[in-house]
């Protein structure tokens, strides 16, 4: 495959799938912010957002407080940030439309249908349709292209780009959630694993789809290491990192070329780390620090995909 097809065929899935993540967050924010808390509470919460993305320096630059309102309008419709929804969406409607002749017709109408329905949507609709009605919207069409995709698609080397693309976004952003939001809902002295609001913690799983998933896999009280291993051990778990990192390495396997045997050898310890990992030995070694290192390794692993395989960043 030309890697500038494949370079498109990745981009189309990681901006599709950021689109979701992003929504995901914001959506739990605004259903917290529905309840009793102080400003100082409120700031964290949105700051916390906003740090999740790396965003919080090109957000101030732009407004002078975090407030819900101009989170959501620079996370939603700025059309400066280039991790908005709005430009997700764009991106990844730009990207299948470079590589039209490659994707099913199916997937090309879900994918352009999707832009085509944000690119008329407006600050003024989105407060008239209310914010949970919208993120709803973009949950679901990422899903529908997801589902198309797997559906419609050959199993070749276009969708294999596509899932590697789609995975590695979703490792980054799962993990990001949880680093940040671990920090933030843990009480300043509290030994992590001990006790904490329910909701609070109920509230991170629902932005990663694993509500009922705890409970179906825990059957008991949420707690902090208990999350933590779910997250990013579980393989049985869609969105956590041992789950993500797996297919990572799968895909690599199917579209290895002349140079990419060191790319698959880290992508395979890396799976191999999260899939042996224990989350008492991560705990106990702090789970900031073991987060960055796979954040780190993450990105390390897409920047030799991208040399290995994508168009070469002039």
């Amino acid at each position: 495959m030309l890697s500038r097809t494949a370079d498109h065929l990745y981009w189309m899935a990681r901006y599709m799938e950021r689109a979701e993540n992003i929504a995901r967050i914001l959506d739990v924010n605004h259903r917290m912010s529905m309840m009793p808390q102080s400003r100082i509470q409120e700031e964290q919460a949105w700051g916390a957002t906003l740090r999740i993305m790396g965003l919080e320096a090109a957000f101030h630059q732009r407004y002078a407080e975090i407030t819900p309102d101009n989170v959501l309008e620079f996370m939603i419709f700025d059309q400066d940030n280039h991790s908005s929804i709005r430009n997700c969406l764009r991106a990844a409607r730009e990207n299948a439309h470079a590589v039209r002749g490659t994707l099913t017709s199916e997937l090309w109408e879900t994918t352009n249908g999707t832009w085509l329905k944000m690119r008329d949507f407006t600050p003024e609709a989105f407060a008239d349709a209310g914010a949970g009605e919208f993120f709803e919207w973009v949950k679901y069409r990422s899903h529908l292209s997801r589902g198309v995709t797997i559906g419609t698609m050959l199993q070749d080397e276009a969708l294999r780009f596509i899932r590697i693309g789609t995975f590695l976004e979703r490792a980054d952003n799962t993990a990001r959630i949880l680093d940040v939001k671990y920090q933030l809902l843990l009480p300043a002295g509290e030994v992590e694993g001990g006790a904490a609001d329910y909701y609070q913690w109920s509230a991170l799983l629902r932005s990663v789809s694993a509500f009922e998933v705890y409970r179906k896999v825990y059957r008991d009280l949420i707690t902090p290491a208990r999350v933590a291993e779910l997250l990013l051990l579980r393989v049985d778990m869609p969105r956590s990192l041992a789950r993500c990192m797996k297919e990572v390495y799968t895909n690599l396997q199917r579209v290895r070329n002349a140079q990419s045997a060191e790319t698959e050898r880290q992508a395979g310890e890396l799976e191999a780390t999260l899939r042996f990992g224990r989350i008492d030995d991560i705990v106990r070694g702090g789970l900031h620090n073991y987060v960055i290192r796979m954040l780190a390794r993450t990105q390390e692993l897409g920047n030799r995909i991208a040399d290995d395989f994508l168009v070469p960043v002039s």
